[in-house]
């Protein structure tokens, strides 16, 4: 019986060989995944459960909440945390640029300071570093210009050069050098060092070689950690309203403060921060679909295109089923 289990059915005999219309008619079942159906049903029951409470609890005050969610004060808020998230973006990744290729130098005067430099602003809370440079007038009554530890040639206060939102752009852009300088270390260090000694072998400047062949590449591992970054950033802006600036977060607190409206504004800010990194995301989306040309000659559809796809294949199906059925009667009598 072994033996004939062994061997393939054209070597075994005639009664031994399976009846293939007996194996036709054997009904398929599939598995069935009962735990997985049961998981399912309790997340539908509780999202079902939860939107019914969302709609219905008189707490969340949806009137309240079209009242000022659109509002100028709020849209002006808005704008601010969009600036703060904008100009701190920008000149942390260009300082943590500068850093990330001083860690990665030859030099271990550069490497140190480097290092140094992230270790120190990783280590202390953000909202105690825009304390700190919201006081600084109180550690530094001028800053200037001049010879070192020699005279001062200009000079001017301290509170007249940096502000409240000039504190805030330093103490954010600073604290997100150092976050920005290992995204960017990392993602250098992801390119192949031997596309790198072939550029200068062709006599490819130094500059040109990190400008045009290193970034391009390290873009596609820069962007993922670079993209969710920045939606930390636009959240993390809402620190500022210790220092009193009318961003999002403050604005909303200003005005349940004066009304009692917690849960409503609340959930006016939340609405606009959820919407905000809902279009962050989708720009990270094709900012990374763009940088993988490279690596994937044919990338993976849009949802876009998939919806589109979706939407000719349902056109075409309606197409097929007005279509008349052709006669069964082939010929003329």
């Amino acid at each position: 019986m072994e033996a004939d289990r062994a061997r393939p059915d054209h070597a075994r005999p005639d009664h031994a060989r399976p009846d293939h219309d007996e194996l036709a008619s054997l009904k398929v079942v599939p598995t069935r995944h009962y735990a997985r159906w049961a998981a399912a049903l309790a997340v539908l029951v509780v999202s079902v459960q939860f939107l019914h409470g969302l709609v219905t609890n008189p707490v969340w005050q949806w009137r309240v909440f079209g009242e000022y969610v659109l509002s100028e004060t709020i849209v002006t808020a808005v704008g601010v945390t969009l600036q703060l998230t904008v100009y701190s973006m920008l000149l942390g990744f260009a300082l943590g640029t500068v850093l990330a290729f001083m860690r990665l130098s030859a030099s271990p005067v550069l490497r140190t300071v480097a290092w140094t430099y992230v270790w120190i602003f990783r280590s202390i809370p953000m909202i105690v570093q825009l304390v700190f440079w919201f006081n600084l007038g109180a550690l530094y009554r001028e800053l200037g210009i001049g010879i070192p530890f020699g005279p001062v040639f200009w000079s001017v206060s301290s509170n007249d050069l940096i502000g409240t939102i000039g504190a805030a752009l330093i103490g954010l852009s600073l604290h997100q050098a150092a976050y920005c300088a290992e995204i960017v270390r990392g993602g250098v260090l992801s390119v192949d060092q031997g596309q790198l000694e072939a550029a200068a072998a062709l006599g490819i400047p130094r500059l040109r070689q990190i400008r045009r062949i290193v970034l391009p590449q390290a873009m596609r591992a820069i962007l993922p950690t670079a993209g969710s970054e920045i939606i930390s950033l636009l959240k993390g802006t809402s620190v500022v309203y210790v220092m009193a600036i009318g961003e999002l977060f403050y604005q909303v607190k200003v005005i349940y403060g004066r009304n009692g409206m917690v849960i409503p504004l609340l959930m006016v800010a939340t609405a606009w921060y959820v919407f905000l990194t809902s279009v962050l995301s989708v720009a990270q989306y094709y900012v990374e679909r763009h940088y993988a040309r490279g690596a994937e000659r044919t990338p993976p559809p849009t949802p876009l295109e998939r919806a589109r796809r979706f939407l000719a294949g349902l056109r075409a199906a309606a197409a097929q089923r007005r279509r008349p059925a052709a006669p069964l009667g082939g010929g003329h009598g």
